[in-house]
């Protein structure tokens, strides 16, 4: 429960970012966190994170994507918890 916490915590914090205009590199950041924590989360609770599996599938490719230079896709990724 605690790791679905620090997703949910960690997401309020993007929103805060990108609303007040942060750059890239501070989202990214931010982003590289997520996932750390988005990975604890679906390794502690099994049951019921299949989406979550896959919106980490998509978080780890658009973050492959923004650190080759391929533009700025972060601002377009949704970043949904069931």
């Amino acid at each position: 429960m605690d790791e679905a916490r620090a997703v949910l915590a960690r997401l309020e914090k993007i929103e805060a970012l990108e609303a007040g205009g942060a750059s890239a590199g501070v989202l990214l950041l931010e982003v590289r966190a997520l996932l750390v924590d988005a990975e604890a989360w679906v390794r502690t609770e099994h049951a019921g994170t299949r989406l979550a599996e896959t919106a980490l599938e998509r978080c780890r490719e658009a973050l492959r994507e923004a650190e080759q230079g391929e533009g700025d896709r972060l601002r377009s990724v949704p970043f949904a918890v069931p």
